[in-house]
């Protein structure tokens, strides 16, 4: 437990020694703030239903670009041999890097909390939603940092990490969006991979366990997939 501890810890201190947590921070939560007031107050309702879906679609982008880093980097610099070879397993070096990351996804949603009391004080808000939206964000960051730390544990370019991850990322945005041109027959398997549908029901204020488990499935084959990768280097 305390090489899992140190191993994140150093990870999320790492965004902080230098200028990228600050960067993705300030940019995220100025396109996030533009995007999401100047459509609030054509809603003429208290609701912060907006914000999590431009949250959501934020982090298609955010999240790819803060993983692509986590083991790729270490490859290229030739630290991962020393990593591995010191006395911490494979699944302390993969947990901690994706608890490291979770770290700073945390912070990036405590900042918003701002904009839901502004929310607040303009009028009656429905707090049910607002929890449960909250939830389904951590539940999709945590599924996206896992896709993020897979692309990462296969190649030492932080680039085609980035791409790599990004684009898996999107095709669980876009599924559900081609729906009406793929048979009938595809509807519910293709409807259950999207993201963008399990997200509204959590952003109307529903908790389903459906819902829970596909992020959360997402999330654990992902970082099994990374581990993988991590332990074959081991053996190579």
């Amino acid at each position: 437990m305390n090489n899992l501890t140190t191993i994140a810890g150093r990870q999320f201190r790492s965004y902080f020694n230098g200028p990228i947590a600050y960067i993705v921070i300030c940019v995220f939560l100025l396109v996030l703030g533009f995007l999401f007031w100047q459509t609030f107050f054509l809603q003429e309702r208290a609701t912060a239903r907006e914000m999590f879906n431009y949250f959501s679609l934020i982090n298609y982008f955010t999240l790819p670009a803060v993983t692509m880093g986590l083991l790729a980097e270490e490859k290229r610099t030739g630290t991962i041999e020393l990593l591995i070879t010191m006395p911490v397993s494979d699944a302390q070096v993969i947990l901690g890097k994706f608890l490291g990351v979770l770290g700073l996804y945390l912070v990036m949603m405590l900042l918003t909390l701002p904009y839901v009391f502004s929310i607040a004080s303009l009028g009656d808000l429905d707090w049910g939603p607002v929890f449960s939206g909250y939830f389904g964000l951590l539940l999709q960051g945590m599924a996206l940092i896992g896709i993020g730390l897979m692309c990462s544990s296969f190649t030492d370019n932080q680039l085609i990490a980035f791409f790599a991850a990004l684009a898996i990322s999107i095709f669980f945005f876009l599924v559900d969006k081609f729906l009406p041109l793929m048979p009938r027959e595809l509807h519910g398997i293709l409807g259950f991979v999207s993201m963008d549908l399990h997200l509204d029901l959590l952003r109307r204020g529903v908790i389903a366990v459906r819902d829970a488990l596909f992020f959360l499935s997402v999330t654990a084959l992902t970082v099994l997939v990374a581990f993988r990768a991590l332990e074959s280097r081991r053996w190579s």
